[in-house]
């Protein structure tokens, strides 16, 4: 098996285990795709598409493209396009008024918590229009660290989002197929299937906090190497936000069990 091959298979294997370990998907699912076009979502797309094929799991896709118009100009989100044509997914852009409104309108010093507000609620309401039952999400094996850890340091609470969240407001339920899959392989997965990535025209992009938190933990493998694994194993042995899943539950009640 060629390196292209690997990563590819490495990441479809991940998305597997997490579906089925934290129960994301069954038959008859109608799925929407939220896709920016990094990275992430794009491998996510791919992945949700591919899986299809010998998974067991019946289940629809419709991609989402979410446009906040940066600078009152559209983004070029052709790859996302292209990529839904090759695998037969169905795909909707949406055009909105969300960056005029974050940085003309509003003019917050912190745009980022606003502009992902707008983006969510957007993305949720099309999900709903489209008939879609849950929503998928790309957020990363890092993601879930950096955002466990930025919960910590700014707001002092012990919490994350949830690998699987059903909204009661929206009967929405929200999946993150990617969980398990660290970034590193992401990239890796990206570059192997030759996936075109849309950059992103975002004015803060490369400046957010959570990039701050990302290099932060890297700093700290630097001098204390595993430290990334071992918060992640924290958090899921703690049961923060449903992160216990199938593994870690049988993993505690054979160890109570021995005690």
């Amino acid at each position: 098996m060629n390196i292209i091959m690997q990563s590819v298979q490495r990441m479809l294997g991940y998305m597997r285990k997490a579906i089925q370990e934290f129960d994301m998907i069954q038959d008859g699912d109608h799925i929407a795709v939220g896709v920016s076009g990094g990275k992430d979502s794009m491998v996510l797309l791919m992945g949700l598409t591919e899986l299809r094929r010998f998974i067991g799991i019946d289940y629809k896709l419709t991609a989402i493209t979410i446009d906040p118009l940066f600078d009152g100009e559209r983004t070029d989100y052709s790859p996302v396009a292209e990529l839904c044509a090759k695998g037969g997914v169905d795909f909707k852009l949406i055009e909105t008024d969300i960056a005029r409104i974050v940085f003309d309108i509003k003019k917050d010093p912190n745009p980022c918590s606003l502009c992902a507000k707008l983006r969510r609620g957007a993305l949720h309401t099309a999900t709903k229009e489209l008939g879609c039952n849950k929503l998928a999400l790309g957020h990363n094996y890092d993601d879930a660290v950096e955002t466990f850890m930025m919960n910590l340091f700014n707001e002092g609470r012990i919490g994350c989002f949830a690998p699987v969240s059903y909204m009661s407001k929206r009967d929405l339920t929200v999946i993150r197929p990617m969980v398990l899959a660290p970034e590193r392989d992401v990239l890796r997965c990206a570059e192997g299937a030759e996936l075109t990535v849309v950059k992103s025209k975002c004015p803060e992009a490369g400046h957010t906090y959570r990039q701050v938190t990302k290099d932060m933990l890297k700093e700290l493998e630097k001098t204390n190497r595993g430290v990334t694994a071992r918060i992640f194993g924290a958090m899921r042995r703690a049961k923060v936000d449903g992160w216990a899943g199938k593994e870690f539950e049988n993993y505690v009640c054979k160890t109570s069990v021995r005690s």
